[in-house]
């Protein structure tokens, strides 16, 4: 029963959705790096349900760094943050309790934790876990980023609404990453992301739900990032992604358009550029045999629709052992793809952070040493 991801800088998740507080410990961070609580707050904000297309749910979301953090620089120590939950209604869930909610966990970590699971909210399993992520996230964005390392995601697909794709030029591709980092619905076309907004919000007033596609990119990650086969690259982002509970698949590259093609066309050329190696084109998305070339990683996942709806559905008491249905009722979301998209970024950065350090060490992310 382990809630720890990362070899070499490690995040270990705690708490429940309707408990008193929630949390996570980031251990492996070197010692002397600043944190800029600022920035912290900033990605946690992206996270935040604004209006009608999220859960009436508020929660402030204040980190609380109890460890591993002194007058402003890491020690090198587990760094600890806390946040208290404040807006729990739990008795929105008290008659679900033997209740399996379809599509969610409720049925499986009955089995699991034989019945001794926080059933509130989703419990362990809830969203509200990404919190603590997102704060840990924001630490490995800064190291990232004194690295000359961006990443940025944007909502590709929401439903049948489609926006623009990253761009192929990297040079573009840094700015359109610079502007969806500023966004709270993060978009390339914003007039795309109106249309967007008002599909989630006639999904909610259906009482139902949409799920859609992110899309992320990674500049300036250098080569050789990666192991051939267990630990490569693609394995070690996706082990990280797939812990966000909507993600139900990933792509690298074109992906599954590389059915579509015949290996002429598929085939990334290498040139000379400026005396660095590049590539003509970036179909395998800047991976090859599971270590980075040196070109842009694009990633794409797929965010299912939130799986508490109010329609009502077939289900089971898991108590009684009978058939019956559920509405689900209380503050929910009729999509998560545009809160997901900051837990996408801040995972991206986790596992880079911890497979740089893999390759590089521990002091290579000190000041000291740049």
């Amino acid at each position: 029963m382990k809630n720890t991801i990362g070899k070499n800088v490690a995040i270990t998740v705690f708490g429940e959705s309707h408990g008193d507080m929630i949390g996570c410990v980031l251990d492996g961070v070197c010692a002397g790096v600043s944190i800029d609580m600022e920035f912290m707050l900033k990605q946690l904000d992206k996270r935040k349900p604004q209006g009608s297309i999220s859960t009436a749910r508020k929660e402030s979301d204040m980190p609380k760094i109890v460890s591993g953090v002194f007058e402003g620089k890491t020690t090198g120590t587990p760094i600890t943050i806390l946040m208290e939950n404040q807006d729990q209604k739990s008795k929105d869930y008290s008659s679900l309790k033997d209740i399996a909610r379809p599509s969610h966990a409720d049925y499986v970590a009955n089995i699991k934790y034989h019945g001794y699971q926080d059933y509130r909210g989703g419990g362990h399993f809830s969203g509200r876990l990404t919190a603590p992520i997102v704060a840990a996230g924001a630490v490995a964005l800064q190291l990232l980023q004194q690295k000359g390392i961006s990443i940025g995601t944007h909502i590709l697909q929401l439903y049948n609404v489609f926006d623009d794709a990253f761009s192929s030029n990297a040079e573009e591709l840094k700015h359109e990453i610079d502007k969806v980092n500023t966004m709270y619905f993060a978009v390339l076309n914003e007039y795309i992301g109106q249309k967007m907004e008002e599909t989630i919000e006639l999904a909610r007033l259906q009482q139902d739900s949409v799920g859609g596609v992110l899309e992320s990119a990674i500049v300036g990650l250098p080569s050789g990032i990666g192991e051939p086969f267990f630990d490569s690259l693609e394995s070690v982002i996706s082990h990280y992604l797939f812990s966000i509970g909507g993600i139900k698949g990933i792509e690298f590259g074109s992906g599954f358009s590389f059915a579509n093609m015949y290996g002429s066309s598929a085939n990334d050329a290498f040139r000379y550029e400026h005396g660095n190696v590049v590539t003509t084109t970036n179909h395998n998305g800047g991976i090859n045999g599971g270590i980075s070339n040196g070109m842009p990683i694009l990633v794409k996942t797929v965010v299912k629709p939130t799986p508490s709806i109010a329609k009502e559905q077939e289900t089971i008491n898991m108590q009684t052992l009978e058939n019956t249905t559920v509405a689900i009722t209380g503050r929910h979301d009729p999509a998560i793809i545009h809160r997901a998209r900051v837990v996408q970024d801040s995972l991206l950065a986790l596992a880079l952070v911890d497979m740089l350090t893999e390759v590089y060490g521990t002091s290579w992310w000190m000041p000291c040493m740049d």
